[in-house]
Order: structure tokens, then C-alpha cells, then sequence
């Protein structure tokens, strides 16, 4: 069952529905029979009216205060305490849509409920007064639309009503021949509506958190056409009723006002709903579904993973057998192939990034507003993209750079007088980047000044696997070398020679001083150091590659020899920050000073030992509580599988499939959700089976022992490889390199087996046997 998600019950709630989506649309199925529900989502529906304004007016000098605070007065609660005055306004938060409501009458039997990944199809299947009904639902990314349809054995047995319901107020616009300016027929039904023009973020109280203001927001509107097939159709305000149907189609498409991050949206949600109508008018009925099915196919099938048997037992069944102690590493791979569809659902190229939860949402008050949250969450969101061969889906995520780097230099010079640009710890449609709380967010994660630096290591990533030069040189580059003259500019001299990044944070995790007060802010980071190393480098490797050379580099890679050095403490872990300061959580949920290892590559058990042996350390204290979170659980996997430490990855999948997973496989800690964790996981797995941040590329490097059969088809590697392995008991028995362009690499088949393999472009190698 390595494809297929699979339960015997409709879903209890929203975390449990299944999901579906195309970047842009996006829905949760529950999969209900009398009440169903389809909650629906659009990316680019969020609260908010238009871009705001940082109103800091004296940036420069509380950066000269707190640089003071730290460099000679050494008082760094003080220099905490004063970046508050950095802080500019709340991000806004993702919204929900509206909900599809269907009604019908019976109490169903032979009940089945299914997400095939293979076909990006979540159907429904029952019996009801002997006659076997079939659903289905899937969001058509050629077409745009979403389409759910029921056929049954029996002519003439479908009846039922169909409505939309609004997450925000909505009024029927177009239903029985109505025209009411948005220029449809009676054929169709659709809903008009506004999400809030003003809204407080779900941590923050109000009397009155969720404000509409008519003419303001972003607004939306929804379009539903029913088809049938022999029965009869009626559409009135009150919806859609269908009656002795031999089968039924439904068409749903949305649209919104907004218009870019930097304008205010547009004003009229009828203009919306005529594009939503537009879209259901240009549909193909007879070619939707293949349509629809070449597209998936031709994303998913490039890679997948197996592991062991398949297991013939609904997915939340299993699930429960893992957290029972039973081992199950199909429902690995199930884990894994899964986080490469919900990629494909919620990042397609000219869709906004993968927020903190993909795509899907139900409340007005998200958690943490469903943002992009970067300071490791965005990124988590990519890091399978490249790896599983979805180098399409990363498409958005340079979209949102663009904007950020546009935002951000103007961040960048009204706190800083600084050249270049930045991005903070928060995101939103608008592109928020500045350090966001008004003056009443903690700086230990609202101060964090170089989660656009982390960003654009993305960037740089992608070149690697991808080789387009055109594209480096035309998109990456630029925002590459941006981020560059923003550090730069930021680094002063500590009075010893040494360039400091002031201010810095490890994120989200305080230090306690000797007073025994909390701060956050200090002297540069382990985590900025590793950061800034890593931009440094990349712009000159990116110079390097396009021929051409700039003071902006030169200048950059002197200073790079001019930061503070790595230290460890003294029972050998790598320091956090620049002091030995007692940690206010010792087993916190972010692993930043560990960054050098995973994402970053300037760790390795063979080239730096010294390092890895300091990175182990720190992680051993790290982990010896219960890991805190889904996504904590997906970065540990690849930290361990970097120090080739399989058996410690694996126990960390084994925990995190056994209590931090809904029975759909979604993430869900309580009742907080974020999709980081599944895509982390999609990212994270692949470290233990093929590694290529080195300059060599090893070949199952970290097998994990209750993995010992298994096989994968297309994980990439750096340098334009593409992989297809597999083995038996543990011992690798089959291995094939393609390459995209040309190359000579070194290749490890075990660590005493390396070869220098030269491909030309297209070549395709068997390596065993």
C-alpha cells in the first residue's frame, strides 16, 4: 500500500480529511455520506487590504544602541530589550474559503475511503439500500477547477443537495437565472465574498479579532456547475438539488481580487466570480479526468520509495500497530511518497509558496496565522523538491524571494541604512519583512535578521541539482548577491579583528545569564556564522559559474576569513552562541547551530571529524528528552543520517509516525498542524539512502537495519545524477546513474567501493551489477 492512504470510516474532524489541490485550489474531503464536507482553500485568499508601511523612523539608531549594548557595555538583556523597537507590524494570516456541503439521506455500509497518491484521486465507496455508490475528488491543475462526482450501480438512485457554506459572510450572486453583474447563466450557482480587511493574529486578544469592512480585503468569489447524467438539475438560492441521477459531475472553481503583494487588492468580488466562471466555461468535460491524470503522473512517477511488503490494512490501523511497537517501514515509504504529492498539491509554478500549512486551512485565526515562517519552516517546506524530481514545485518559493527581496530593501534601509536586502522571521501575502510584534513579540524569534540569508541558500541549491545557468544567472543570482551587500554591511569590527553580525539570535531559544534572567540577543551566532559562511561562499560559486567577477564577491570573501570561529564548549559541543551560556531549554526543537551539518555541508564524519564529533555531542544532549514537534523530528533524521548514525534516524521516524501524526498521516501535535513536518520528513528520509553534498556521492550511507529490503527510482543528486537503487538484506544489489548534463564524479557504492564515473548528457550507467 506504498501509494495509497485507505480507512473504513469517514473523517472525524478536519485534521483526518483528506487532501487535495493544485497549488492554487485546495481541499479537505471528509468523506461523509448524509453531512458531506469539502472545505475549500485558495492560496492567495488572506486578511489584510494592501501592503502596510514600516513606521520605524529611528532604525539606525536603536541598531547603534544595541551594537553599543553588546560590543562595550556587554549588557545583553539590555540589547534584547531595545531591538523591540525594531518591530514593525503582525503578519496577516491565511484564510479558509468556503465549504462544499452535500446532503443525502442513509446510513451507508461496505464503507471505504481512499487517497491513491498515484492518481491524486480521494474517493468514497459504499453501499446504501443495496445499490454501491462511488465518489470522487481531485483538483485539476490543467483545468483549475475542482471536480467531484458519484455514480451508482442502480439508474436513477442519486439524490442529493449540494450548497456552499461561507468561512466569511458570502451571498448567493448568481443561482436560477439570476444575473446579477456576473454575467453567468442559470446552469451555474456561486457565492461572493470578502475575507477580513482587519484581523488579529491568533496569539494576540481583542475584543473584536476578526473585523470586514465593506470595499475592503481581498475579495472571492466561488462557482459551481452540476452535470448530470439522466435525472433531473434545479439551482434556486438555497443551492443545487439533485434528483434520480444515474451519475452527477460537479464543478468547482474560485478566483480572487488580489492582484500582487504590492497593491491593494481589487475591490468587486464579481469580477472574481466571472473568473471562476470563466474557467468552468473553458473545461473539456470528456478530457478533464485524463487531463488531470497526465498531469499527476507526469510529477509523481518520478520518484518514489519501497520499503519491505505492503501492508493490507487501513492506514490509521497501521498507524496504531507502529505506536504499539510493530515495525512497518512500507508505512515509511507511504510517509515519504506522500509528502512528495502534498508538494504537488500546494506548490505549482505561479501559485504562492507552500505557507505553514500548505494550503489547507479551516480557521480565520490560524496557528501563528499560517504564515511563512523562516526560520526553518519555509525552508523545510523545499527541501524534498529537488531531492524526489520537483524542481517545478520549486518555482513559487523563488517567487516569494523576488518579493521579499523587493520589500526587503526597503526594511533593509529604513531599521538598518543598509544596502541589499532582508526578510525576518515572518512572512506573509504581502511580504511582510521586517521583525514583526509592535514593540510585544519576543525578540528570541521576532529578531532574527538572517532568515533571508537561509532563504537564498535554496536558491543556490537548486542550481546544484538543476545546472541552469540561465536561470542562475537570470533569477537566483541577483537575489544571491542582495542578501550578500545586506550582511556585508552589517558586519562591524569587535575591536580584535573579528566581524561581527549585530544583532543575532540562535532562534527561538534563549540563554539564561548569570543573573539568571532570559535574553536572545548576543554577539554573532553559531547559526549566523554557519549562515553567512555559506552565503559567502555561494555567491563566489555562483560568480564562478556565470564567468564573471565582482568587488561585491571579493570583498565578501575577505570578510568570510574574518568571522568568528566555530567554538565547542568544554565537554565538546558546538557552541550556540558566543558565550558557553546555560540554555533556557536543553532539548529546544530548533537544532540552528547544528545548521553547518544539515542543511549546510561543512560538516562531514570524514572531512571534519573534529566538527561532526562536536555536532554529535550537541546533539546527544539535544535529543535526550521526547522529541518537541513534527518538523524537530524530520531535522534530526537528516542530523543523524549526516553522522551516518542509521538505527538513531530510524528510532526518530518510529516515534514521530507513532505520536505526532493524525491518521491521515498529517502532522498534527494536539491540535496544531503544520505541513513542514510531512515535507521535512519527504526531505529527511532520502539523507539515509543517497547523499551528494560532498564531493562524493554516497550510495546508501545510512541504512537503517529494519529497512533491509527496499528500493528507490528517481532521487536526485547534485550535479544533474538521478538514482535508481535497490537492495537485499541490506547489501546493494542494483544501482543506475542518468545524468542531465555533463560530469565526472566520484560515486561510494560502500565506503570502500568509490569510483570515478565521467557521464555525458543523457547517459545512463548501471553501477551494479
Amino acid at each position: 500500500m506504498t501509494h495509497e492512504l485507505w480507512f473504513r470510516r469517514p473523517a472525524p474532524d478536519w485534521f483526518e480529511a483528506l487532501p487535495v489541490g493544485n497549488g492554487h485550489l485546495g481541499a479537505k474531503v471528509f468523506g461523509r455520506v448524509g453531512e458531506e464536507r469539502i472545505a475549500l482553500n485558495l492560496d492567495d485568499v488572506w486578511s489584510g487590504d494592501g501592503p502596510r508601511e514600516l513606521e520605524v523612523t529611528d532604525g539606525p539608531a536603536v541598531l547603534a544602541d544595541v551594537r553599543r549594548l553588546l560590543l562595550t557595555d556587554g549588557d545583553r538583556l539590555a540589547a534584547t530589550e531595545r531591538t523591540r523597537a525594531l518591530q514593525g507590524p503582525l503578519v496577516e494570516s491565511y484564510q479558509p474559503l468556503a465549504d462544499l456541503l452535500i446532503s443525502s439521506a442513509g446510513e451507508p455500509q461496505e464503507y471505504r475511503r481512499s487517497l491513491d497518491l498515484r492518481t491524486g484521486i480521494v474517493a468514497v465507496e459504499y453501499t446504501l439500500d443495496g445499490v454501491r455508490f462511488r465518489r470522487e475528488t481531485y483538483v485539476s491543475a490543467p483545468d483549475q477547477v475542482m471536480v467531484w462526482t458519484i455514480s451508482a450501480d442502480r439508474p436513477g438512485a442519486i439524490d442529493l443537495d449540494l450548497r456552499l457554506a461561507g468561512a466569511h459572510p458570502v451571498r448567493v450572486d448568481v443561482a436560477d437565472g439570476i444575473d446579477r453583474g456576473g454575467g453567468v447563466g442559470k446552469e451555474l450557482y456561486g457565492v461572493v465574498g470578502h475575507a477580513p480587511s482587519d484581523l488579529t493574529i491568533e496569539y494576540r486578544q481583542s475584543p473584536d479579532p476578526i473585523r470586514y469592512e465593506e470595499g475592503r480585503g481581498i475579495g472571492f468569489g466561488v462557482a459551481l456547475r452540476a452535470m448530470n447524467d439522466g435525472g433531473s438539475v434545479s439551482v434556486t438560492e438555497a443551492g443545487v438539488a439533485v434528483r434520480g441521477a444515474n451519475s452527477l459531475t460537479v464543478l468547482v472553481s474560485a478566483a480572487s481580487t488580489f492582484e500582487g503583494w504590492s497593491v491593494p487588492p481589487g475591490r468587486d468580488p464579481r469580477v472574481a466570480l466571472r473568473e471562476a466562471t470563466a474557467l468552468l466555461d473553458a473545461v473539456a468535460l470528456d478530457k478533464l479526468r485524463e487531463r488531470h491524470l497526465e498531469d499527476h503522473l507526469r510529477l509523481y512517477e518520478r520518484a518514489e520509495l519501497h520499503l519491505g511488503d505492503a501492508v493490507e490494512l487501513p492506514t490509521d490501523e497501521r498507524i496504531k500497530a507502529v505506536a504499539a511497537g510493530g515495525n512497518d517501514p512500507d508505512l515509511v515509504a507511504l510517509t515519504f511518497n506522500f509528502g512528495r504529492y502534498l508538494l504537488m498539491a500546494s506548490s505549482r509554478p505561479g501559485t504562492q509558496a507552500a505557507n505553514l500549512q500548505g494550503i489547507w486551512n479551516q480557521d480565520r485565526r490560524p496557528m501563528w496565522a499560517s504564515d511563512w515562517t523562516n526560520n526553518i519552516n519555509t525552508q523545510m517546506n523545499y527541501w524534498p523538491a529537488d531531492l524526489t524530481g520537483l524542481g517545478e514545485c520549486f518555482d513559487p518559493l523563488t517567487d516569494l524571494l523576488e518579493g521579499l527581496a523587493e520589500s526587503g530593501a526597503e526594511t533593509a534601509r529604513i531599521l538598518y541604512d543598509a544596502p541589499g536586502w532582508v526578510s525576518h522571521h515572518n512572512a506573509d501575502i504581502w511580504r511582510a519583512t521586517w521583525p514583526v510584534g509592535e514593540g510585544g513579540d519576543d525578540p528570541v524569534w521576532s529578531m532574527c535578521a538572517t532568515c533571508g540569508v537561509w532563504l537564498t541558500a535554496h536558491l543556490m541549491e537548486h542550481y546544484r541539482f538543476g545546472l541552469d545557468v540561465d536561470w542562475l544567472r537570470d533569477r537566483a543570482y541577483p537575489l544571491i548577491a542582495g542578501a550578500a551587500e545586506f550582511v556585508l554591511s552589517m558586519l562591524v569590527d569587535d575591536g580584535d579583528g573579528t566581524l561581527q553580525f549585530i544583532p543575532s539570535t540562535a532562534p527561538e531559544h534563549h540563554f539564561i545569564l548569570p543573573t539568571g534572567e532570559k535574553a536572545s540577543v548576543d554577539l554573532t551566532s553559531t547559526y549566523d556564522i554557519w549562515l553567512i559562511r555559506e552565503l559567502f561562499a555561494n555567491l563566489a560559486e555562483a560568480e564562478g559559474v556565470l564567468g564573471i567577477t565582482s568587488d561585491l564577491a571579493a570583498r565578501t570573501t575577505a570578510a568570510r576569513e574574518r568571522l568568528p570561529k566555530i567554538g565547542t564548549t568544554p565537554d565538546g559541543r558546538l557552541l550556540e552562541w558566543p558565550t558557553d551560556w546555560q540554555p533556557s531549554e536543553p532539548q529546544h526543537r530548533h537544532q540552528s547551530h547544528l545548521y553547518g551539518l544539515y542543511p549546510g555541508a561543512e560538516i562531514d564524519p570524514t572531512r571534519t571529524p573534529d566538527w561532526a564529533a562536536a555536532a554529535r555531542a550537541s546533539l546527544e544532549l539535544r535529543t535526550a528528552g521526547a522529541t518537541n514537534g513534527g518538523w524537530t523530528a524530520a531535522w534530526l533524521v537528516a542530523l543523524w543520517a549526516r553522522l551516518f548514525e542509521p538505527e538513531k534516524a530510524s528510532a526518530v521516524i518510529q516515534d514521530y509516525l507513532s505520536r505526532l501524526v493524525s491518521d491521515n498521516l498529517l502532522h498534527r501535535d494536539g491540535d496544531i498542524f503544520q505541513i513542514d513536518a510531512n515535507f521535512g520528513m519527504t526531505g529527511c528520509i532520502p539523507e539515509l539512502l543517497l547523499q551528494s553534498h560532498t564531493d562524493v556521492i554516497r550510495v546508501l550511507p545510512a541504512l537503517p537495519a529494519d529497512w533491509p529490503d527496499g528500493s528507490f527510482h528517481g532521487l536526485r543528486a547534485r550535479g544533474g545524477l538521478t538514482f535508481d537503487v535497490t537492495w537485499q538484506d541490506g547489501v546493494l544489489t542494483a544501482a543506475t546513474v542518468r545524468a542531465t548534463h555533463a560530469g565526472t564524479h566520484r560515486i561510494a557504492l560502500t565506503p570502500d567501493d568509490i569510483r570515478t564515473v565521467t557521464l555525458a548528457p543523457g547517459d545512463q550507467r548501471p553501477l551494479i551489477p
